[in-house]
């Protein structure tokens, strides 16, 4: 079996590597390759890539996830992220391919504070939501066999991160001020291309299994209890810092206007990919707690 990776250096892509390395011969692009086009902005070269690989199965990590930016640029940002996956979705559907795509909390409007179903209705708030939306609803129009994955709060202990941000300043600074009215599940790359593996391969032997799934890591907390979970860890691992966690002061999202509009409930139902592929998500605090014993 052929594997098509797009994204590989991302935080998501870089960890898909490992674990689509047991399911068949992978083949891993990004937008700089030059072997074959990985760039999602370049249509016509994304199509001839799947033309001439003519892989079993297709895995897009690859997205515009410049969430502010996408709101000065949103062409760009519907381009790669609406009709690259319409592209990748086309040609999945020539082959009898499986796509799986990645999309995000961002497509709902954030509000109340029920964890967010499959068949709950839409309404993204940014140029970004709405093009992952718009990337979800290319893919299901197409009528090739897909999994779209939707998650939230992704880090990873390969680049920047949250985590990294937060223990940077806390080492520089006596107090600190976080978002306290955005709720979700920090959810590691680490989690999302094992579990993209396991459902993958379990779709592949069983098609009725497609469709769209909800993923993220057991739990909820806000970027505020984020924050301070970091800092207590690692004060536990003994870093010095001159801010811990009880010096992370609460502050409410317009605090911190941005041109994209966030949602404040981010809290994602993953029951049922949880009973289709018989997994368990593990609590965020324990994929938060391995990147930082890898980072610190």
């Amino acid at each position: 079996m052929k594997v098509l990776l797009l994204g590989k250096n991302g935080q998501v892509g870089w960890e898909l590597q490992r674990s689509l390395s047991v399911v068949g011969e992978l083949v891993a692009l990004d937008r700089h390759s030059t072997d074959h086009c990985g760039d999602l902005s370049q249509l016509d070269g994304l199509r001839d890539t799947v033309r001439t690989l003519r892989p079993d199965l297709i895995v897009n990590a690859a997205a515009h996830t410049a969430v502010d930016k996408a709101e000065s640029e949103p062409e760009l940002a519907q381009r790669i992220n609406a009709l690259a996956p319409g592209v990748l979705a086309e040609e999945a559907a020539r082959l009898g391919a499986l796509l799986v795509h990645y999309s995000t909390d961002y497509v709902f409007d954030g509000g109340g504070s029920r964890p967010w179903l499959e068949s709950d209705t839409t309404g993204p708030l940014s140029v970004y939501g709405s093009s992952k939306l718009a990337g979800e609803h290319a893919i299901a129009a197409s009528g090739c066999s897909h999994l779209i994955l939707r998650t939230s709060w992704v880090y990873g202990a390969r680049g920047g991160n949250f985590a990294k941000t937060m223990l940077r300043l806390a080492a520089e600074r006596e107090r600190l001020t976080v978002i306290d009215d955005q709720w979700g599940a920090p959810t590691s790359a680490e989690l999302l291309a094992d579990v993209t593996a396991h459902a993958a391969r379990s779709t592949l032997l069983h098609p009725e299994r497609a469709g769209l799934y909800h993923c993220a890591a057991a739990g909820e907390t806000t970027w505020n209890g984020y924050a301070r979970c970091v800092l207590a860890h690692a004060q536990s691992r003994g870093r010095t810092l001159k801010a811990g966690p009880e010096q992370v002061e609460k502050v409410p999202t317009s605090g911190f206007p941005t041109p994209a509009r966030r949602p404040h409930n981010s809290r994602l139902d993953c029951t049922k990919l949880q009973t289709t592929f018989r997994l368990r998500l593990p609590p965020w605090q324990q994929g938060v707690a391995r990147m930082l014993d890898e980072i610190l």
